[in-house]
């Protein structure tokens, strides 16, 4: 690896597009200097607002893009009419082509998404990527994935997850051998669906090396910090990510509508707006920001759309520690090592053993 941690950005993404993107970008390259960008979209966009920070100027190159895809684009709209032209698929592309090491987008997320998978593909042996999602509990940070990348998973495609997941914790975390726990209606080995099952008694028969099978977890687990990985399929995973945002804001707006029944009660809110500030911040998963996408030939950093630059900061600095602490190389040192296991052929053989029985 390079020195240099080279960056490509949809600088069109998001809400705001370059206004959000450029200032956000040279945030980050204050806190880290050694980073160099590529940046794809609208020239005539970007330039007046990159001559306004002449230390991002110097660390940038800027690749015109003539499409940008839009929010509100499905999936299969924004590949029909920005593939190889829209600053979001050439951004995914400089890393493919080995010209970026991570790309970063605030762009529409099922679009980048399908972006990302169609042009960097799937790791060997993982057939279906995930969006992680860093998770703030009381013990500080764990990782959650699915997040909504697919609907639906079969055993094997959890345990693939568990360790996607675990070599995540690994590369930003700095845990050497996460504890990781699959999503459940309850913690016995009896309930939940079949796949969930299997693929918690699989995982605790493999004993891998690089991550501590814990069992299952309820849904109070991820606020509690049980576990340093939390698995579940896309649909419950981005059902829990979204009943906990909607959680930190109704509290708030409970906070907000207490403090202001009385003067007395207004005049303690202002005493405490900081401390309710990181409050509702600490609570809010959307607003430790960025999600990774996991299990693709490269790494692909999503940030919020209506992100500010501060938050599009946060994210290319996650993107930074991806590739500088190697999460690749994990990943795929943990994917052979469970191949070599022999755990793949036996759940492919239950699996036709169990097709054989049905038919």
């Amino acid at each position: 690896m390079s020195n240099k941690i080279r960056i490509s950005l949809d600088a069109m993404g998001g809400d705001q597009g370059p206004e959000m993107v450029l200032p956000g970008a040279d945030i980050a390259l204050e806190r880290q200097p050694d980073i160099e960008y590529l940046l794809y979209g609208d020239e005539t966009q970007i330039n007046p607002i990159l001559d306004k920070y002449p230390r991002l100027k110097a660390a940038s190159s800027v690749h015109h893009c003539t499409v940008a895809v839009k929010m509100d684009d499905k999936p299969s709209q924004a590949l029909r009419s920005g593939r190889r032209h829209s600053s979001m698929w050439r951004a995914i592309e400089a890393v493919k082509e080995g010209e970026a090491d991570v790309a970063v987008s605030a762009g529409n997320t099922g679009a980048l998404m399908a972006m990302s998978r169609f042009c960097l593909r799937t790791m060997a042996n993982i057939e279906r990527p995930a969006i992680a999602a860093i998770w703030p509990t009381l013990k500080g940070e764990s990782i959650v994935l699915d997040m909504g990348a697919t609907i639906g998973a079969d055993a094997q495609q959890l345990i693939d997850y568990a360790i996607l997941g675990g070599a995540m914790a690994r590369a930003l975390l700095g845990i050497q051998k996460p504890t990781v726990g699959l999503l459940n209606i309850g913690v016995e080995e009896v309930k939940g669906l079949e796949e969930v099952r299997t693929a918690g008694r699989m995982l605790r028969e493999a004993d891998l090396t690089s991550l501590n099978y814990a069992g299952f977890v309820e849904g109070d687990d991820l606020g509690k910090g049980t576990v340093d990985v939390v698995v579940t399929e896309g649909f419950s995973g981005n059902i829990a990510l979204k009943a906990a945002e909607g959680t930190a804001k109704q509290i708030a707006q409970y906070l907000r509508a207490a403090m202001s029944r009385s003067w007395l009660a207004k005049l303690g809110y202002l005493l405490a707006k900081s401390a309710f500030d990181q409050l509702r911040e600490k609570m809010d998963p959307s607003k430790v920001n960025g999600g990774v996408f996991l299990g693709l030939n490269g790494i692909v950093i999503k940030s919020h759309g209506g992100t500010d630059a501060e938050g599009f900061a946060s994210a290319v600095g996650l993107a930074y520690d991806m590739v500088r602490n190697e999460l690749l190389e994990k990943i795929s040192q943990d994917m052979v090592f469970y191949h070599r296991s022999g755990f793949q052929d036996r759940i492919d053989n239950e699996k036709a053993q169990s097709q054989k029985a049905g038919d």
